[in-house]
């Protein structure tokens, strides 16, 4: 009797734990937005983060995922910095209203702007959807096809020759910085506000080179308007197959673009749980995968503490890369 009243105890204490986990999870679950989710992206229209944001937009309307429509709402300025002080500034109910697609300016811009008082621990880590990738752009009547004749038409142009990019101290300007310094070059960074901008002016020939994502020069490089010369990846992308690694040249240097989705400060544990779902099945989908593949993405979901430790470790990768270059 003794062993089978232990065994009755421990059973009724086990289904009473697994109650109570089912009661708590479907707690979580049961928050839903009561309006429309403001779904802030922090870059111009036609730029990587404005394609997916947009993609991920439609994804979760065509299949119902969320029971409320996301409002995508571009917010470019300050490289980034507009987008980061409307999410800092988030207050009531729209703290669980607010999610935002991210860049590393998400990084970046608090170190270069200590002003804006934006620690990014404080936002919740929602969904890593993929790291984006970057090649180093030429326009095709360049002649430039390799590195070598790269390096020798801006050598001969020195401050003349025009390298396109997005925002101030951020993902293009590092790369810049990069290229200038592992080859000798002198190349002068010029600004724009997204991708798609960026893309437009070595296609339109106003800059003499780019190191758009993939999918923000697919449209021209399918046009044969563009041509990748080389790719800061560990190994060479499928869709490029003849554009060889910086690894490959010698250059020890590889470098990803994150893709998160961020909930706002002071967002509620149910509302996050809640968004957390809608973007793992928005990962899950065929479509999302599709897009992925199509556009040269790598890195699986993370979400949580995971999250949150990468992006630490991936601020202080920066913040080195920002005293390098004489920004911070």
């Amino acid at each position: 009797m003794i062993h089978t009243r232990r065994w009755f105890t421990a059973g009724l204490a086990g289904a009473l734990a697994v109650a109570g986990s089912l009661a708590a999870s479907n707690a979580a679950m049961a928050w839903e937005p009561k309006k429309p989710v403001d779904f802030i992206i922090m870059a111009g229209k036609g730029g990587g983060a404005d394609k997916m944001a947009r993609l991920m937009q439609s994804v979760i309307e065509k299949k119902g995922i969320a029971s409320k429509p996301f409002v995508p709402i571009n917010k470019p300025g300050g490289s980034g910095a507009e987008a980061l002080l409307h999410m800092k500034n988030t207050k009531g109910i729209n703290k669980d209203h607010t999610v935002m697609v991210t860049l590393n300016s998400f990084y970046t811009t608090p170190m270069r702007q200590p002003g804006l008082d934006v620690d990014i621990s404080t936002f919740s880590p929602v969904a890593r959807m993929a790291e984006d990738t970057f090649l180093l752009w030429v326009h095709k009547d360049s002649g430039i096809e390799n590195i070598d004749q790269f390096v020798e038409a801006a050598k001969a142009k020195g401050k003349d020759w025009i390298m396109a990019g997005t925002g101030k101290g951020q993902e293009d300007q590092l790369l810049t910085d990069f290229l200038n310094r592992a080859y000798g070059l002198s190349m002068k960074y010029v600004p724009f506000k997204g991708g798609g901008r960026v893309a437009k002016e070595l296609a339109g020939k106003h800059a003499h080179s780019t190191v758009n994502n993939p999918s923000e020069q697919l449209g021209f490089y399918e046009a044969g308007t563009t041509r990748p010369i080389a790719a800061f990846t560990p190994e060479r992308l499928e869709l490029f197959a003849d554009s060889p690694t910086f690894k490959e040249l010698g250059q020890d240097f590889v470098y990803f673009m994150q893709r998160s989705v961020v909930g706002a400060p002071g967002m509620s544990a149910e509302a996050e749980a809640y968004y957390r779902n809608v973007f793992q099945q928005v990962f899950d989908s065929e479509e999302w995968q599709t897009y992925r593949k199509k556009k040269s993405l790598y890195g699986d979901f993370l979400t949580g503490q995971e999250l949150k430790d990468y992006w630490a470790r991936e601020k202080e990768i920066h913040r080195v890369m920002l005293e390098e270059i004489g920004e911070i």
